[in-house]
Order: C-alpha cells, then structure tokens, then sequence
C-alpha cells in the first residue's frame, strides 16, 4: 500500500522535504528523522542546524590543492612534516579521507574534483587538471616530485589518468601509479584500508 502523506503541519511538510532532498534519504525516513528532532531541546538543533549552515558557507576549499579545509590552505597542505614533493591526484574528498585512513602516505594531494566522463558531460576543462599543471610548473626543481595518479580502475579513470599524465609528463615529474591491488573498475572509496595501503606502498612508474 502506498505512503500517503498527509502532514498536520506546514512547517513539518517543508522540513520533510528538505531532509528528504539529501542522497539515499526517502520520505518515510525523512519524515522520521523531522519528529525525532522535534522532541530534541532546542539548543540541540540549533547546534546541529547552525553546523550545517557553517558547514556550506565558511568551509573552503585549499587553494593549492582543493581539498575542503577551514581556511585558504587545508592541514595537509600547511603541515612542514608531510613530504612537500610527493602529490597525490586523486578524484574526490572522499579518496583523499580513504587514502588516509590507511597510515600509508605523508605527501601531499591534489582534487580534481571529479573524472573525465564524456558520457556524464565532464571534460578536463571541468576539472582542475590545469591548476595541477601550473602548480608543478611553479616548483624550483619538479624533477625532484613525484606525481602519484591514485584513480579508479574504470575506463573512465585510466583516461584521465592517461591524459594527465600527457600534460604532466614534460615538465619532468616522475609519474607513479597505484598497483593492482585494486580490481578493474574499483573506487578508492570502496576500498579496504589494508588494500588500499598496499596499493600506495608497491606504486609503479606509469606506464602509457
């Protein structure tokens, strides 16, 4: 039998729909998740309310490598006890978070913010491949760096790897990619911690 709603309120009807808007959230669970915060103290939900707000109006995003932080430059980036000639390339935030949970790599990274998928409309000038480029560009010696290209073993992940790596290839880095560890077509984020680590310790010299 279907769901059928029939708020008693207005004000609730909203709520529902605005916590029925996040990703995997349906109605149902949305509907209860709005009564279980109408029986929290008030101060409890303007805590949580006023972290969401914050959240998507004061976090930025890392000048040099788009990473989330609370300011221009994330901690990874600010942190002199990380190695500064390593970077890592990775699709998302998430990947970032999975790489290190592992324990396994001090360096650097830098988002892209996404894959070249021309099929979903993304190509590399949508990501931030370019701000890669000109970031290697700048150092005083990238023969010394190592780029680590940690995508996702899709097809759509071996293309962007195969195409940054076009662009990066002259200006001298030393190009890495993560070893098989990973299956064909498997997501960073997906990834067990120990495979992962695994992955990023026994990494390997690209291979066009």
């Amino acid at each position: 039998m279907a769901f059928k709603e029939n708020y008693p309120s207005v004000l609730l009807t909203e709520a529902v729909d605005a916590i029925s808007s996040l990703p995997g959230v349906g109605r149902r669970s949305a509907l209860r998740l709005a009564l279980h915060l109408l029986k929290q103290p008030q101060e409890h939900v303007h805590h949580f309310t006023d972290s969401i707000r914050r959240l998507r109006d004061e976090v930025h995003y890392c000048r040099q490598c788009r990473m989330i932080s609370d300011g221009e430059v994330c901690s990874y980036c600010g942190d002199s006890r990380r190695n500064h000639r390593q970077i890592c390339v990775v699709e998302s935030v998430r990947d970032v978070m999975s790489i290190e949970a592992t324990g396994q790599y001090h360096g650097l990274y830098h988002v892209l913010g996404g894959i070249i998928s021309p099929m979903a409309g993304v190509g590399p000038s949508d990501l931030t491949i370019r701000d890669l480029v000109e970031r290697l560009e700048a150092m005083d010696t990238p023969s010394e760096t190592e780029v680590i290209l940690a995508l996702g073993g899709d097809v759509e992940g071996e293309t962007t790897a195969f195409y940054i790596y076009r662009q990066i290839a002259p200006i001298g880095v030393s190009v890495t990619t993560l070893a098989r560890g990973l299956g064909f077509g498997d997501d960073l984020e997906y990834a067990d911690s120990l495979t992962l680590g695994r992955s990023i310790a026994a990494r390997q010299p690209f291979k066009v």
